[in-house]
C-alpha cells in the first residue's frame, strides 16, 4: 500500500483523495494535512449569526464534464422550486425527481448568471454590451471618444509586452481606461502597464469591441455569431461552495483517508532524489510523515521553503519572490439597498439580481459587492426582509487595511458604501463581519516570468504533484483546480511519469465562461 500524502483540504486536495480512494481504496493510504481549522480552503462558507458567507464566490460551472459530473454525483441538483423562486413564482428547468430544497439540504439549486459594473453610479453590462442602455449610461462625447479611440487601436496595435498592452489592443485605450485600468489596479495592486498578459489572456478572449458588434447586428440580422455566449445560469450548493466541500471530507474519511487539521507543513525531505518524508506541526509538537508519493496544493513559495534539503540559489529566490494578493471580506446585513432593481428579474425585496457588482470607481478602494441573496436564498436568515452582502477588497498581507482592526476596517467599508449611495446611512447596518484570506490570488509579475524554471525544477521529484491555484501559483478557478487534481491521480494511477497534462491545465486561451 502506498503512503500519500495530499498537502491542503482545498478542492484539488480533497479532489485528488476521492479520486485515488474510488479508483481502489486498497491501494493507497492517504493523509490530508489541512494547515487551517476549516476545509474547502477559499471556497469554504462562514457562518455569522445565522448568516452564511461565501469567501470569493464560487459559480459551479465548468466546460470540463468531468467536473460537471463529478460535483452533480456528490449534490444532486434541485427538482422543486426553490424558496425564492416559488415566492416570486419564477420559472427554472428542474431536474426530474430532484429534491426538494425546501426539505433537504443536500441540494445544487439553479441560480441565474447576473454580475453588472458599477460605475459612474449606473449599472453596465459585464462584459460590456451595445445595448441602447450602454450608450446612454457613458454619455455622447464617451461613447464618440471610445468609438475613435477604438478605431484607432485597430489600426495601431501595440506588441503585448503586458496586461495595458492586451485591454488596449482589445478595447481601445478609452475603453480601457474607464473599465480596466483602475479595477485592475485595485486587484493586483500593480498598473496594468507592470502585469504580464498571461492572466487577461483568458478572460478577454472572444470578448472584445468587434465581437459585440458582431453581436449585436447578429440578433438584428437573424445570424450567428461565431462566439459562444456567456452561460446564464449556474448550479449552486443550497448553503454555499463549503457545504460540498466539508460533504466531500466526511466522504474521504469514510473511505478510509485521514484528514488532519491545524495541521501546517514545515519541512520535507528527500531521498534517492524523490521527496521521501513530510513534516508537520500540530499543538507545538512535529510529526513527521513517511511518503511514498505526495500532492501539494499550499503555496509554491511555502513549498520550496519548507524543503530542508539544499535547493539550488536561483530557485529558490525565483519561489521566494512570487509575488501573492490577499483579500479581505466584509459581511454586511442591512435592511435596504438604496441601488434600484431597473430589470426584468423579479426578486425578493425587490432588490438588484446581481450575485457580484464590479465596483469600478477608483475613489473608493472596494473592490466588488457580492449579494449573498442572489446566490442563495438560504445563505440569509432572514432573505426576505434583510440583505446580506460582501464586500470585497484586495490588499498585501501586512499593509495598513490588512492591519486595520475589525472596527475600522468596517467603519471604513460602511463609509464607502454611504458615499457611493448604496445605502444611506451607518444606522441601516444591522450587522456585519470579517474575514481575511492570505495568498488568495496568485499574481502575474515580479519573478513569475521565470516560473518555467521552477516548474523544470519541482519535476525532477518523480513522486511530487503541486496541484491547485497555489500550488501552481496560477489564477486557477475551482474547476481547474479540480482537474490538476484528477490529470494527477491519474498520472499516479497509470504510473505515468510525464506532469505536462497537469501543468497544461488553465492554459488554453479562452474565456472561462463561454458556453
Amino acid at each position: 500500500m502506498k503512503k500519500v500524502i495530499i498537502i491542503g483540504a482545498g478542492p484539488a486536495g480533497l479532489t485528488a483523495a476521492d479520486t485515488l480512494l474510488k479508483e481502489n481504496k486498497e491501494d493507497y493510504s492517504i493523509t490530508v494535512l489541512e494547515g487551517s481549522g476549516d476545509v474547502g480552503g477559499i471556497s469554504r462558507t462562514v457562518t455569522y449569526n445565522g448568516n452564511r458567507m461565501d469567501i470569493g464566490g464560487h459559480r459551479f460551472f465548468s466546460k470540463d464534464e468531468r467536473v460537471m459530473q463529478w460535483w452533480k454525483d456528490r449534490l444532486p441538483v434541485q427538482g422543486a422550486p426553490s424558496f425564492d423562486d416559488k415566492k416570486l413564482g419564477r420559472e427554472k428547468t428542474l431536474s426530474p425527481g430532484g429534491p426538494d430544497p425546501e426539505k433537504e439540504d443536500n441540494v445544487f439549486l439553479i441560480r441565474n448568471r447576473i454580475s453588472r459594473i458599477y460605475f459612474l453610479n449606473k449599472f453596465f453590462d459585464y462584459p460590456i454590451s451595445l445595448k441602447p442602455q450602454t450608450f446612454i449610461n457613458m454619455g455622447f462625447k464617451r461613447t464618440v471618444k471610445s468609438g475613435f479611440s477604438y478605431a484607432g487601436s485597430l489600426v495601431h496595435k501595440r506588441e503585448e509586452k503586458s496586461l495595458e498592452d492586451l485591454y488596449i489592443n482589445h478595447f481601445g485605450r478609452t475603453l480601457y481606461s474607464m473599465f480596466f485600468e483602475g479595477y485592475t489596479e485595485k486587484l493586483w495592486g500593480r498598473h496594468p502597464s507592470m502585469i504580464d498578459p498571461s492572466w487577461g489572456k483568458q478572460r478577454v478572449k472572444g470578448i472584445s469591441v468587434t465581437e459585440v458588434v458582431k453581436n449585436a447586428f447578429g440578433k438584428i440580422f437573424g445570424s450567428k455569431s461565431n462566439e459562444t455566449s456567456l452561460i446564464e445560469e449556474f448550479i449552486y450548493p443550497k448553503y454555499g461552495p463549503g457545504q460540498l466541500w466539508e460533504k466531500v471530507a466526511e466522504d474521504i474519511q469514510s473511505d478510509g483517508a485521514e484528514l488532519i487539521k491545524n495541521a501546517k507543513v514545515v519541512s520535507l525531505s528527500k531521498e534517492n532524489g524523490e521527496i521521501s518524508s513530510v513534516t508537520y506541526e500540530k499543538d507545538g509538537e512535529r510529526i513527521t510523515l513517511e511518503a511514498d508519493i505526495v500532492l501539494s496544493s499550499m503555496p509554491v513559495k511555502d513549498l520550496i521553503e519548507a524543503m530542508e534539503f539544499e535547493v539550488p540559489e536561483k530557485i529558490g529566490r525565483i519561489a521566494s519572490g512570487l509575488p501573492y494578493r490577499d483579500f479581505v471580506t466584509v459581511g454586511l446585513l442591512v435592511d435596504k439597498l438604496n441601488l434600484k432593481n431597473e430589470t426584468d428579474i423579479k426578486t425578493l425585496g425587490n432588490i438588484v439580481p446581481d450575485c457580484w457588482i464590479y465596483v469600478q470607481d477608483t475613489d473608493v478602494k472596494l473592490g466588488r459587492i457580492q449579494v449573498f441573496n442572489n446566490w442563495s436564498p438560504y445563505l440569509v436568515k432572514d432573505a426576505e426582509n434583510t440583505v446580506w452582502i460582501g464586500l470585497e477588497y484586495f490588499c498585501s498581507e501586512g499593509d495598513s487595511f490588512w492591519n486595520m482592526s475589525d472596527e475600522k476596517c468596517i467603519d471604513l467599508a460602511v463609509k464607502e458604501l454611504i458615499k457611493m449611495g448604496v445605502i444611506n446611512s451607518e444606522s441601516d447596518v444591522l450587522d456585519s463581519h470579517r474575514e481575511k484570506v492570505k495568498k488568495a490570488y496568485p499574481a502575474y509579475f515580479d519573478t513569475y516570468s521565470h516560473m518555467d524554471e521552477l516548474v523544470d525544477f519541482l519535476n525532477t521529484f518523480g513522486n511530487l504533484y503541486c496541484i491547485g491555484r497555489n500550488g501552481q501559483h496560477r489564477y486557477n478557478n475551482m474547476d481547474h483546480s479540480m482537474a490538476t487534481a484528477f490529470e494527477a491521480a491519474d498520472a499516479i494511477i497509470n504510473e505515468n511519469p510525464d506532469k505536462s497534462a497537469i501543468w497544461n491545465v488553465n492554459t488554453e486561451q479562452s474565456y472561462h465562461e463561454k458556453k
